[in-house]
């Protein structure tokens, strides 16, 4: 029976991490201390969990490694694999992404927009904790996206 893995790294909210969202204090400026530390745990608890489902894909792998005399049987199996090596290279991705975002972090440079230099604010970042842009300059980037795809 083929086993089913979680996408972890397109479908991670808060929940799905056990942590509560942040509770801003009135009169708290942004990216204070106690924000920083939220999004670091975020970060780090976002990263491990991809970390663990990678091991789990390289054990499942292993395990359920077979050469089926029935090719209809082996392509259903190759096909399993290749689906599950594509989210774990999406991961892959998200990975070095988390880590430009610890990056960022660590530099003070978190939570603000690299396009206009502005708050990204907490809520979007607790949406999306790699979020690089403000919600109007990514709009403006899918816009132009749109606009040279057609």
């Amino acid at each position: 029976m083929a086993r089913k893995f979680e996408t972890t790294a397109t479908s991670t909210t808060l929940g799905n991490l056990g942590i509560a969202p942040y509770e801003e204090k009135e009169g708290e400026e942004y990216m204070s201390e106690g924000q920083k530390v939220h999004f670091r745990l975020i970060l780090d608890t976002w990263k491990t969990q991809l970390m663990e489902e990678v091991d789990r894909t390289v054990n499942h792998m292993q395990d359920e490694a077979a050469n089926f005399p029935d090719p209809v049987d082996r392509a259903s199996q190759e096909e399993e694999f290749s689906l599950e090596l594509r989210t774990r290279d999406r991961e892959r991705k998200l990975l070095k992404k988390i880590g430009e975002s610890i990056q960022t972090l660590d530099d003070d440079e978190y939570g603000y927009c690299e396009s206009c230099g502005i708050e990204i604010g907490v809520r979007r970042l607790e949406a999306r904790p790699t979020a690089t842009l403000c919600i109007d300059c990514k709009t403006l980037s899918e816009i132009k996206e749109k606009q040279l795809g057609k």
